[in-house]
């Protein structure tokens, strides 16, 4: 039995890995597009995406203000679970910390489980780090992170990935290579999107519902992780295209829409200046090890205190190099 739990419990951790890789695939493609949309338009076109921080612009845990493209830096990436007020109220359906070595140009990319049992900073209680957003926002989950691992957060990305939606229909759809016959549900209403093994052109809405559908996926989570891959790298074709090039302009504004950060414009163009090159291949995947846990009939994650002070100290290693 044992034995059992241990391999459905590597099997998560795998598809929780592909799952959290795509997610990040996502983010470059927006800070990539965004990026490539600056360098032909004026800075100020981004202003409706940056939203400071009531600290400043250092964490109290850094002796002096960071320069992206100079000093090793700390991202956190939260995609938000519920955006029907504006995403004030969601919950964290995915957070991670991914620091970036500007010498090495290399990514260590640390995923932290949403069930995860932390203290919630500002909040004075134990609860599942998901939902600190839902308890502050932004700057207590920014807090919550700091204090669980002990590093600091230079800058945060919020993504709405709903907004990929527009940006598919704005590139006239993708195509993909559907590999079986199956239904999905869409977020239209009483809708369903019929997918037929072979080449498809899909919409924003269709293109979304195939890279979420899981349980008629023999492969399940698996599944699902290479069709999230095919819609990104489809997607990448079609903005790197001269047409999608031509489009630049409407992409950014769908980006601008959807995404929130500290990062000002002009960091956003150096960055992606610097590390366009970046590829999947120089992200390195962190994982905590820790058990799973039922408290007062609640699930939980516990985090092994030996995983996270030996996190803590590698990322530190980094940041303060």
């Amino acid at each position: 039995m044992k034995k059992k739990q241990s391999r459905m419990r590597r099997r998560r951790k795998k598809s929780f890995f592909r799952r959290t890789l795509t997610f990040v695939l996502l983010v470059v493609l927006i800070l990539i597009g965004y990026g490539a949309y600056l360098a032909y338009n004026a800075y100020d076109a981004a202003s409706g995406s940056y939203q400071g921080l009531s600290r400043g612009d250092k964490s109290a845990l850094r002796e002096a203000e960071v320069a992206v493209t100079k000093d090793p830096i700390s991202i956190l990436i939260m995609g938000i679970e519920d955006y029907s007020t504006g995403g004030e109220n969601g919950r964290t359906d995915t957070l991670m910390v991914a620091t970036i070595d500007p010498d090495t140009k290399k990514v260590k990319l640390l995923s932290i489980p949403r069930d995860s049992r932390v203290q919630i900073v500002g909040k004075g209680i134990e609860d599942k780090i998901t939902h600190a957003h839902a308890y502050g926002g932004t700057e207590m989950t920014i807090n919550t992170v700091e204090n669980f691992l002990n590093i600091p957060i230079d800058y945060y990305v919020k993504v709405n990935f709903e907004g990929f939606k527009d940006v598919i229909d704005e590139i006239g759809g993708i195509t993909v290579d559907v590999p079986f016959d199956f239904i999905a549900h869409t977020d239209v209403p009483g809708g369903r999107a019929e997918f037929t093994e072979g080449p498809m052109n899909l919409d924003g809405t269709e293109a979304l519902a195939y890279a979420r559908m899981r349980k008629s996926d023999p492969r399940g989570d698996f599944g699902r992780s290479d069709r999230q891959k095919q819609v990104i790298k489809a997607a990448m074709d079609e903005v790197s295209s001269a047409s999608g090039l031509m489009k630049l302009d409407d992409i950014a504004q769908h980006i601008g829409n959807n995404i929130e950060t500290n990062l000002k414009p002009t960091e956003l163009f150096a960055l992606q200046k610097a590390y366009s090159g970046v590829s999947s291949s120089s992200i390195e995947s962190m994982t905590f090890d820790g058990t799973d846990q039922r408290i007062d009939g609640v699930y939980y994650f516990i985090p092994t205190d030996e995983s996270v002070a030996s996190l803590s100290q590698e990322l530190n290693a980094i940041l303060t190099q």
